[in-house]
């Protein structure tokens, strides 16, 4: 990024201004967010209180080409602003929500466990294209503050947020402040121990929640192990099974279905509960498999099941909602990684790196 550049992006992050003109000036600064996922990016120009003022998504598409690939992505965003009217100099920043590992300190990803890219220096090719400042961020911490900006966490001080699609992604907020750990490595609750000497998870190690509750992995033992008679196997159709298959079949109240829901909650809460003792947040937000299984299935049970394992003084005092965003959670995660530039412009300093 040139000089020109960065005094741009200096001034668009500071607001000489005070009161409610400051505070309007600042929530209409437009902003570049991106998600790459390993088979779908999103991109988004919006601004700081969330309007999504143009988005676009398509197959993520990689080649062993890095440089080239993420060149591609450039002109696709350059794309995107210029066709919603606005020249890049308008922009404050861009904002990009990546799988680990990477170095935030240096903005390069380094072995992405969906993606063939090495060392792929995203901040770099990003930054000398659009001419703008590029804040790389994990891609659950940016889904963890999308949610907590403009969804189910929003006005909560202490929020801690789970997905459970494929593995098990968290990100937390505490005091207000999005906490990364030594390393960038706060956050890993799909690696608690819920069972010693359990399942292997992933990463190696043997019991983690993520082992138990994540998707890909729950999705493996219901194909070994649902009976022929099940309804789970009528509704799959001949398709592998998955918990989407699960959830339909309990709705109809299949035996099945719901003890291995029970199985699921049994282990899920084992987490929850280490969340709750160790931070007591006022908000849990659960999404991805979650959300989709529902009150019934899902979030009464758990949350009589989670005030039954705590202290008297802790029960009833924090929530455990369904996820509020959906097909916007992406682009606003690309974005609240953009707006980090603002909230942390001191650091473009290592974020999660696994």
């Amino acid at each position: 990024m040139n000089a020109d550049a960065r005094d741009r992006a200096a001034n668009c992050l500071v607001f000489p201004l005070s009161g409610a003109e400051a505070r309007t000036l600042e929530q209409m600064s437009l902003w570049l967010g991106i998600d790459i996922g390993g088979t779908k990016t999103a991109i988004a120009l919006g601004r700081a209180d969330g309007t999504l003022v143009a988005t676009w998504r398509g197959a993520t598409a990689p080649t062993a080409d890095a440089v080239a690939d993420l060149r591609r992505l450039g002109e696709e965003a350059l794309r995107l602003v210029t066709g919603a009217g606005h020249a890049l100099s308008a922009l404050c920043g861009v904002g990009v929500a990546v799988p680990g590992p990477f170095d935030g300190a240096h903005g390069v990803l380094l072995t992405p466990p969906n993606l063939p890219w090495r060392d792929a220096p995203v901040a770099r090719v990003l930054g000398e294209l659009l001419q703008l400042p590029v804040q790389l961020e994990n891609d659950a911490n940016a889904a963890a503050l999308a949610e907590w900006r403009f969804g189910a966490g929003r006005g909560a001080r202490d929020f801690v947020y789970l997905t459970m699609s494929t593995g098990v992604g968290a990100g937390m907020v505490l005091g207000g402040q999005l906490v990364r750990g030594v390393g960038s490595h706060a956050g890993e609750w799909g690696h608690v121990p819920v069972e010693w000497e359990g399942a292997r998870c992933g990463c190696g190690r043997r019991g983690c929640l993520e082992a138990y509750v994540g998707g890909a992995n729950w999705a493996l033992r219901l194909r070994r192990e649902t009976p022929a008679t099940s309804r789970v196997v009528a509704l799959a159709g001949g398709d592998p099974i998955s918990p989407v298959h699960l959830v339909a079949a309990a709705r109809e109240g299949d035996a099945f279905a719901l003890a291995e829901f029970a199985r699921w909650r049994g282990y899920l809460i084992r987490g929850l509960t280490a969340i709750a003792f160790a931070l007591a947040p006022e908000v849990i937000v659960l999404g991805t498999i979650a959300t989709a299984a529902g009150e019934a299935l899902c979030f009464e049970p758990l949350r009589a099941e989670l005030d039954a394992e705590l202290w008297p003084s802790l029960r009833g005092k924090i929530r455990i909602v369904p996820a509020a965003l959906d097909e916007e959670r992406p682009y606003l995660a690309g974005l609240c990684a953009a707006l980090e530039l603002r909230d942390s412009p001191a650091a473009s300093t290592a974020r999660r790196s696994s």
